[in-house]
């Protein structure tokens, strides 16, 4: 199984390092990275590794305009385009929520961070269901009343930390 993503997926295998081993997982992680740069990289990161199945975790980064002004259609076609690829490839496609974000630290024009990700994550469960692709939702344990992320789950209001990653394990293993 090949995880693809931004930081989020990155800093997984560094606190959770066994995690990975254990159960022949791959990670391919790059921190600060958008959906166009994930499809950019996805047959060598995924196609190339021949794996049973891919979970792709993208969307916090394009939200927070790290490579340009966020439009959901744009982030959807990469996503749609990646979960295409690798169904035409005989790869199982699991498609993630984006996690909650309050938005710290985002651009100060960026407004109402968490409409924006349930907006998003309703489009890529959408997506997901009619495609019957596997639609696995990290947001809703990981997220506080106001749409953050819980606390005790993160070190900087963005990023899980380990016990953050340890809720979303049994989920995706699941």
């Amino acid at each position: 199984v090949v995880f693809i993503g931004n930081s989020i997926t990155e800093n997984w295998v560094h606190l959770r390092y066994k995690f990975f081993v254990e159960n022949n997982y791959i990670c391919r992680g790059l921190g600060g990275q958008t959906s166009p740069l994930l499809l950019l990289r996805f047959r060598q990161d995924v196609i190339d590794l021949h794996p049973k199945a891919v979970v792709i975790n993208t969307g916090i980064n394009d939200i927070a305009e790290n490579t340009g002004e966020y439009d959901i259609t744009f982030t959807m076609d990469n996503i749609k385009s990646m979960a295409e690829l690798a169904a035409a490839n005989d790869i199982k496609v699991i498609l993630t929520s984006v996690l909650p974000s309050s938005g710290y630290g985002f651009k100060g024009h960026i407004k109402d961070v968490p409409g924006l990700v349930d907006q998003l994550n309703d489009s890529i469960k959408d997506y997901a269901f009619s495609k019957r692709f596997y639609y696995l939702d990290y947001n809703t344990p990981l997220r506080d009343k106001d749409g953050g992320m819980k606390a005790e789950y993160t070190f900087d209001a963005l990023h899980p930390n380990e016990d953050g990653y340890k809720v979303m394990e049994p989920l995706v293993q699941k």
